[in-house]
């Protein structure tokens, strides 16, 4: 069966469905006449299955390493139920400490941080996790789409002054001008459009959209 029939059988976006197979986790045949993938009977079982455990927050490499054996589903949730119980503790923790900021009724500059670092601190120490600020992961995605952007946007810009110049050493007809700065513009602004799209992609995380489904 073709890609539209699976997301609609499984209820799995067709860009997710994708995701599951650049991550090793589903490997469709393809047609012999066009190429086009082909999911099995079998395929449609596996999307249910990453469905169902995704639904239950369970890692991508933990469903990879259930496929590949490497562990029991009995292991894997234990394993899993083990860091669900660490979050909840965390996620106490948590609640606790803005309650209490809440219930002072204090200001940004009277509020005692040197306290707080320290009490998070001990409670980390203690097996507690608190939100990580880093984003190094995401600040290397935005890198190459912004060069890419950039180097385009620039070479277009280029374009425009270079047919802006020329014109005025060797006027065109107006209406000729106009088209060409035209679809310079667009292409510049397509270009900044896409690259919007793709910050915001990465900043919500493929791995994260796909665990919606």
């Amino acid at each position: 069966m073709r890609i539209n029939e699976v997301e609609q059988l499984v209820g799995i976006s067709k860009k997710n469905i994708r995701f599951y197979e650049s991550e090793g986790l589903l490997h469709p045949g393809r047609e012999s006449d066009n190429g086009y993938r082909s999911y099995s009977t079998e395929d449609v079982r596996i999307l249910q299955a990453i469905h169902l455990l995704r639904r239950l927050a369970l890692p991508i490499d933990d469903i990879r390493a259930l496929q590949s054996g490497e562990k029991s589903l009995s292991l894997c949730m234990e394993s899993h139920l083990s860091m669900l119980r660490v979050q909840s503790r965390s996620l106490e923790q948590t609640q606790k400490i803005c309650g209490e900021l809440a219930a002072q009724h204090v200001s940004l500059d009277d509020l005692d941080i040197a306290r707080y670092e320290r009490e998070m601190q001990e409670m980390e120490e203690g097996g507690i996790r608190f939100m990580s600020v880093k984003n190094d992961k995401k600040s290397k995605k935005k890198i190459a789409p912004l060069i890419c952007a950039l180097v385009f946007i620039f070479l277009f810009g280029l374009f425009i002054g270079f047919l802006l110049w020329a014109n005025g050493e060797d006027p065109l007809p107006w209406p000729i001008t106009t088209l060409f700065v035209g679809i310079f513009v667009a292409l510049i602004v397509g270009v900044i459009l896409a690259l919007v799209e793709r910050l915001k992609e990465i900043n919500k995380g493929e791995e994260d959209e796909a665990f919606k489904y």
